[in-house]
């Protein structure tokens, strides 16, 4: 039987953060996960890719795991968003908010195997991998999980941060808010004419929405196209040759031509809100706690600062003597990151909705919106720092003056 403080399912990003930030307590924190990432990276970038945004970027650095000496970084100055229809703009730069850069396209193995290399030196935190739980179970007393390789693993709280299809949530059963987007997202990595200047491309095609993100080489991006799902099988079954074509076309040639390298594939696209993050000896973090349209890219950062929170919660109890499991302890931590989830997620089902709709009048006031926001600064300003993550209320680790 093996002891432990917190045990976390799930060791991805949001996990090993989560684990990394209650190290330094001396709590002992337990991580299963079912798969070792793969250290060897060639190349081409992998097609799953994250938007890390400067909130996110402190939290890394003060886990010790930022991979910023690494030449895979994609740093991204400037962002750009417009409507092909009506051709409304609207554009950030980092200028603009007194930053270096606005945020890094970072592919998430990449961060996975930082986090897990940190992990490894830290004497308080148990690596399970690959393992995945078999039973679980969470009461009062106490929570206690058996591994499908036959370690039993108690401690004080569960932790599920296991991505979408959560297997603890489906243990747990708090109740799911569910609805599909009708979009799947195409991936892949490209080779483009033009460089991309360091700047995140994003254009409203109609019911598509296709995203170029600045990667570490100045001629490829990593490409989502967000599309219904009959299109996103047709756009797989097409040639290299000719999607090239149609990717070029349906972007504006604003790069010039496109040329994929490595595969594609389509993500099926839903929406996920927990009706519960949090229970009697057990807390849902990142995706196991909520899913969103990855059209702002929010999605990591998101579930990183719920690994934040709640780090912040439990340190705060353990430091003055409490019980970390208490369901009571565990509340102020659920209406934080709900509170945020449920705006994310308001959010970008609106923005999904408005960019949707062909009719005329509904593309002039798009236009005329997009207009304004563009040239009033102080807006932008607004609209920026919420997508660097230093709006709000923040996580303390996310916080960068405490750096300084």
């Amino acid at each position: 039987m093996q002891a432990a403080d917190i045990i976390i399912i799930g060791g991805g990003m949001v996990g090993l953060s989560l684990a990394l930030a209650l190290a330094p307590s001396g709590m002992k924190v337990a991580v299963v996960e079912g798969q070792e990432p793969d250290p060897h990276f060639g190349a081409v970038a992998d097609n799953r890719v994250s938007a890390i945004n400067l909130a996110s970027q402190t939290l890394l650095e003060n886990l010790g795991a930022w991979p910023g000496h690494s030449d895979r970084l994609g740093p991204y100055t400037e962002m750009e968003v417009w409507e092909a229809a009506s051709r409304a703009r609207i554009g950030f730069s980092a200028e603009l908010m007194h930053q270096p850069h606005l945020g890094h396209i970072v592919e998430n193995r990449l961060l996975q195997y930082h986090l897990l290399e940190r992990a490894r030196l830290s004497p308080h935190i148990s690596l399970h991998l690959p393992a995945r739980a078999a039973t679980v179970s969470a009461s009062d007393a106490g929570a206690f999980v058996l591994l499908d390789n036959g370690t039993p693993i108690t401690g004080r709280l569960l932790v599920g941060a296991d991505g979408a299809r959560s297997w603890l949530r489906s243990q747990m059963q708090p109740g799911m808010l569910e609805w599909d987007y009708d979009h799947h997202a195409l991936v892949a990595t490209l080779e483009t004419d033009e460089p991309h200047g360091r700047c995140a491309r994003q254009i409203f095609h109609g019911n598509d929405i296709i995203a170029f993100l600045p990667l570490a080489n100045p001629h490829q991006c990593s490409l989502v196209w967000s599309c219904a799902p009959e299109r996103a099988e047709a756009l797989l079954a097409l040639s290299e040759v000719e999607f090239n074509k149609q990717l070029a076309t349906a972007f504006d040639l604003r790069l010039g031509l496109c040329r994929v390298l490595g595969p594609r594939a389509a993500i099926p696209l839903r929406a996920r809100y927990s009706q519960q993050f949090c229970g009697p000896r057990w807390a849902l973090i990142g995706d196991a706690a909520h899913t969103i349209h990855p059209l702002a890219g929010q999605g990591v950062n998101l579930g990183l600062q719920d690994a934040a929170a709640l780090a912040d919660t439990l340190l705060a109890r353990h430091a003055a003597g409490q019980d970390i499991g208490k369901l009571a302890g565990l509340r102020g931590f659920e209406r934080w990151r709900k509170a945020e989830a449920a705006t994310m997620l308001a959010g970008m089902e609106g923005l999904k909705r408005l960019f949707g709709i062909e009719l005329g009048p509904f593309r002039a006031l798009r236009a005329l919106g997009l207009g304004l926001t563009d040239r009033l600064t102080p807006l932008k300003r607004r609209l920026a720092a919420h997508a660097l993550g230093v709006g709000g209320l923040q996580p303390t680790l996310s916080r960068r003056h405490e750096n300084t």
